[in-house]
Order: structure tokens, then C-alpha cells, then sequence
């Protein structure tokens, strides 16, 4: 070793040595090193963690869920129906609440409403698994007589916490009560669908409820209309 290595060497040694004295003064019993630089992430993967998060947190609202005794649904339920599809879904439809068949199964929309409203996802180039489907109820009132204020106070947080969590682009209301309720408004269906509106900053487009077609097959136009500015918003066209 050269003299001119040594005298370096030794002074970085030196400098070292007078460095951890201060650190000892100051209180620090022990120097940890710094941890590697972390590579960045690529957006795939920034896409891939955000929807395991949504997902988690979706489920952890679900299971907080279970067992809710909020209001007089709980006594008469067969199953809390929370929700299905896509955590990460463009495209929400909130309908109104459970009836028989979803009460039976848990999943919403599967009874004959809800096989037209498949239909309706297919001719929009969507399946259910791409889109998120729920209810402003999550339990079924008795003979599907419309809900009670005391119903609505009780579920509402959960569907805010849905919606917020999904961030969805668009929502559909299915029927009268879905409209009014997300929109706080009193206005009739038939004046709400047809035309965007807001819920919390989301576009939102009220359309007829799916038994509603079944009994008034003439309504299936108006709704293929609104679906047709739905496809529009999202470029599904």
C-alpha cells in the first residue's frame, strides 16, 4: 500500500470513528444501514395491489356485514345480500333490494329481473363479472313492499362504502326507489331516466327496473335508449 493510500485510508477511518463518537453523545446506541432502494413499481403492478386493497376492503365490508341487526329486516331474512361482481368494475347498477330469490341464494338480481337483466349487459357488450350489481337494501323486505326510512337509514352506509371503494365511472339506478334515494330526490322515475345526473361526482343514469319490463314490455325501448348513453360515456360503442 502506498503512503498517499494510507494517509487516505486512515483518514476516512479517522473521520468515521469521530462521526460514531458524536452519534454516541447525541444518545445513538447502535448505527442500522439503510435499507436497499426498493425498485419502482411498474403500473401493472401499482394496478395489481390497488385491486387486491379494493378487494380486501369489499370483503371486509361484506363480513362486517354478517350478522347485522340494524333493523327489523334482520328478524325475517334468509341471507344478507351485499353484493357481486367486479371490485375494479367501470360500470355499477344499484337496484332497489332483495327479493325472493336473491333472500334464497344470497346474490342479487338472479330471479327472472335478473335474467333480463343480463340480456340487457349482453346487448351492452358486458357480462356480469365485469360489472358490480347491488342493492340499496341488503335484505329483503316482506312481500317486497317498498322500504321503510328506518331500512334505509340502517344500509345506506354500506352502499356509500361500496361505491366509494369500487369508483366506478358510471352508475344505473334500476327503478323508482334506487333513483330518488341516490339522488335525494321525489321526482317520478319517469322523469329522472333518460337524463345524467350525479351521485357523489359519478355520473349517473336512472333507468326502469327490470320487473318493471317484464310487465310493461313497452318500456324496453326507453331503457335501451339510456343504455345506449350509458355504452356512449363508457366507449363500449
Amino acid at each position: 500500500m502506498s503512503d498517499k493510500l494510507y494517509h487516505e485510508c486512515h483518514e476516512i477511518i479517522s473521520q468515521g470513528k469521530a462521526i460514531l463518537e458524536d452519534l454516541q453523545q447525541w444518545g445513538f446506541e447502535s448505527v442500522v444501514p439503510l435499507p436497499a432502494e426498493k425498485p419502482v413499481a411498474t403500473p401493472g403492478q401499482i394496478q395489481e395491489e390497488k385491486t387486491t386493497f379494493e378487494t380486501g376492503a369489499l370483503a371486509e365490508l361484506e363480513a362486517n356485514l354478517m350478522g347485522c341487526k340494524l333493523c327489523p329486516l334482520a328478524e325475517k331474512r334468509k341471507n344478507i345480500v351485499f353484493g357481486a361482481g367486479n371490485s375494479q368494475a367501470r360500470l355499477v347498477l344499484v337496484g332497489e333490494a332483495p327479493g325472493r330469490e336473491e333472500d334464497e341464494t344470497g346474490v342479487p338480481f338472479v330471479g327472472e329481473a335478473g335474467r333480463l337483466l343480463e340480456k340487457i349487459l349482453l346487448a351492452m357488450h358486458l357480462s356480469r363479472d365485469e360489472v358490480y350489481i347491488c342493492n340499496v337494501l341488503k335484505c329483503r323486505p316482506p312481500d317486497n313492499r317498498d322500504p321503510y326510512p328506518d331500512e334505509i337509514a340502517a344500509c345506506e352506509p354500506f352502499l356509500q362504502q361500496q361505491l366509494a371503494l369500487i369508483q366506478p365511472e358510471v352508475i344505473i339506478t334500476l327503478g323508482r326507489f334506487a333513483a330518488q334515494e341516490l339522488l335525494k330526490t321525489t321526482k317520478p322515475i319517469g322523469k329522472l331516466r333518460g337524463q345524467w345526473h350525479e351521485y357523489e361526482g359519478i355520473p349517473l343514469m336512472p333507468t326502469f327496473h327490470p320487473a318493471y319490463l317484464l310487465r310493461n314490455p313497452s318500456g324496453k325501448r326507453p331503457v335501451w335508449e339510456d343504455m345506449k348513453q350509458v355504452m356512449r360515456r363508457l366507449n363500449l360503442t
